[in-house]
């Protein structure tokens, strides 16, 4: 741990930091320093919580792929692939506004669901019938086994918080690391603007 970290810690420690409980529908918030590459300055939402562990998607880390290029027989749609995790990253997952037009939908929040029939989703999409605003097209996710996601909490790797619907569909993936973490605590806005790699700060 380096001497940017060590203050970090300390900074973290003195800040009334309440309510750090996960729950389906919050979201969290990398520390700048978090050192796994995974998950440098990511932003999860997490869309399952319960006492067997939790499961999240990073809504923020965008790739340079189009859905269209992962995926065979798919309706022609200009819609990015985001990194959602490193667990199962050949398998494709979605976040969507449409509800109950898409059945199996899982409701996270009002106006935010996860995953749905995959051969409905194509045929709405085909057909124009869905807006792709109302989507996230993700590839892998993270997932926490029971308690692990607590004690990573105990350590100060993530921060806990709320998002909204809009916010998650806003497509500012560059900026909304630094914003949510700046608006929890705006005791944050320093640190919030150090790089990436600290080491070039």
């Amino acid at each position: 741990m380096n001497n940017k970290e060590k203050a970090f810690n300390r900074f973290f420690r003195q800040l009334r930091v309440e309510d750090q409980k996960p729950a389906t529908g919050r979201i969290l918030l990398s520390e700048p320093f978090l050192a796994d590459p995974n998950f440098v300055h990511s932003v999860i939402l997490l869309v399952r919580h319960d006492a067997e562990g939790s499961v999240g998607f990073t809504i923020n880390h965008k790739s340079e792929t189009q859905l269209n290029e992962i995926l065979e027989d798919f309706p022609e749609v200009d819609a990015p692939v985001y990194i959602g995790g490193p667990v199962s990253n050949e398998s494709l997952f979605y976040l969507h506004g449409i509800g109950d037009k898409l059945t199996g939908s899982i409701k996270i929040q009002e106006g935010l669901y996860w995953g749905g029939d995959f051969e409905e989703l194509k045929n709405l999409l085909a057909a124009g019938k869905v807006n792709l605003d109302e989507f996230i097209f993700l590839v892998g996710y993270s997932g926490w086994e029971k308690e692990q996601l607590e004690g990573e909490l105990a350590q100060h790797s993530w921060i806990v918080t709320d998002i909204s619907t809009q916010t998650v569909f806003s497509n500012n993936y560059e900026t909304i690391w630094n914003e949510l973490l700046t608006n929890f605590n705006k005791a944050f806005k320093i640190v919030s603007n150090f790089p990436e790699d600290p080491s070039l700060n």
